[in-house]
């Protein structure tokens, strides 16, 4: 079968493969340790289950408005006028199965052939995925890591141009755990006035933070008018299975949103909507719970991992994710992975899975267990040791 011509633009994400052929070495009775795939490894709290068994028994099982729940629309305006201290319009948030469609949307909605994005690299694979595959050029925007994995302001500006539509941010940032200061986004904002582009602000780790404050483009004076705000319930509560999320946007692009939802979903989930309320009013002891945990993982992991020989790793401020730094070892980023997963069964994903500029590095998610977090460090530490 020839697929259509805009079919080999389009890009995946590695971590499913490398997953796969995890799962693939455990079915052949080989113990293998997953620190490859990024979602929570809790179970989605009670009360947001419980909410969508009411919801279901109460007859929410049928079609929705394509924009959302109204119930559910006013509780994420309530939940980011407060969380992000900006007046946010229930009619300003269109909800979507999975935070993904957003990003989808977005570059659908506004990009034209020839325009160009500016998106994070290393950063979620399926940025750049999609600018091409709507057949925009994508700029990638250096995240540095002797600034913490933000970017220099001199890299920025030299990606700008005339032809620039859409910049992409994501703070806390996946796959480094780096988060953006405030000085970067007045920055931004600054540009985005002066050459006339939008952003799109993906804010999805926004909640698992461990040190310093998160920052949105929005709070920015003009650039509520500019911003695409994309968050979800996936991470936050432990719900990457029921595909529930959200974007905040400029009034004049909801319409066109709410199309393409029409024209591609129809609806989101009615039962899983319920439960998203719930989540939003019920759930936040869970949360701060969560991150809590993640934080002890995410010390016993950055100590570990600087205490290996040839590996130095940046103390993430977010997200769930370490970026140790292996360009001191002898085999590169992706013969390492390769190598660790043969050789003692700890399963991580290679830095050039999240662009060029991850070439040197490892992803390492520690969404697992601190038992499991021990023996993979362990086992990393003898596998490298036979390399040097």
């Amino acid at each position: 079968m020839e697929l259509a011509e805009r079919m080999s633009r389009l890009g995946t994400e590695s971590a499913f493969d490398v997953f796969a052929k995890a799962k693939q070495l455990e079915a052949q009775g080989r113990s293998i340790i997953h620190l490859e795939i990024g979602q929570p490894d809790f179970p989605t709290p009670f009360p947001i289950c419980e909410a969508a068994f009411r919801a279901m028994k109460d007859g929410y099982t049928g079609y929705t408005p394509a924009a959302g729940l109204p119930e559910l629309r006013e509780a994420i305006a309530e939940y980011i006028t407060l969380s992000r201290g900006v007046v946010v319009d229930p009619s300003d948030v269109v909800v979507t199965p999975g935070a993904k469609p957003i990003i989808f949307f977005t570059l659908m909605a506004l990009v034209n052939a020839g325009d160009e994005v500016i998106y994070p690299d290393p950063g979620f694979p399926i940025y750049e995925s999609v600018i091409r595959f709507v057949g925009a050029k994508g700029v990638p925007l250096p995240l540095r890591e002797d600034v913490g994995f933000r970017f220099h302001l001199d890299d920025l500006c030299q990606a700008v141009s005339d032809r620039t539509r859409l910049l992409i941010l994501n703070s806390p940032q996946n796959p480094t755990g780096g988060l953006l200061a405030a000085e970067d986004l007045a920055a931004i904002a600054e540009l985005a006035e002066r050459h006339d582009f939008y952003i799109l602000s993906d804010e999805i780790y926004s909640r698992i933070l461990y040190e310093g404050n998160h920052h949105s483009p929005i709070q920015f004076p003009g650039m509520k008018d500019r911003t695409i705000l994309l968050d979800g319930h996936s991470k936050t509560y432990a719900m990457t299975g029921w595909r529930l999320g959200y974007g905040i946007l400029p009034k004049p692009l909801v319409e066109a949103i709410v199309r393409l939802m029409i024209n591609s979903n129809s609806c989101t989930c009615a039962f899983t909507q319920i439960a998203g309320i719930a989540a939003l009013r019920e759930a936040q002891d869970f949360v701060d719970q969560m991150v809590a945990e993640f934080q002890r993982r995410r010390d016993v992991v950055v100590a570990g991992l600087n205490a290996i020989p040839g590996i130095h790793c940046f103390k993430p401020a977010g997200a769930f994710y370490a970026f140790p730094n292996v360009q001191q070892l002898p085999l590169n980023c992706n013969a390492l992975a390769d190598y660790l997963l043969e050789e003692v069964g700890v399963s991580v994903l290679a830095g050039t899975a999240f662009g060029k500029y991850g070439d040197g590095y490892l992803r390492i998610s520690y969404a697992n267990s601190l038992e499991n977090i021990y023996e993979a460090l362990e086992r990393m530490q003898v596998a490298v040791s036979k390399l040097l």
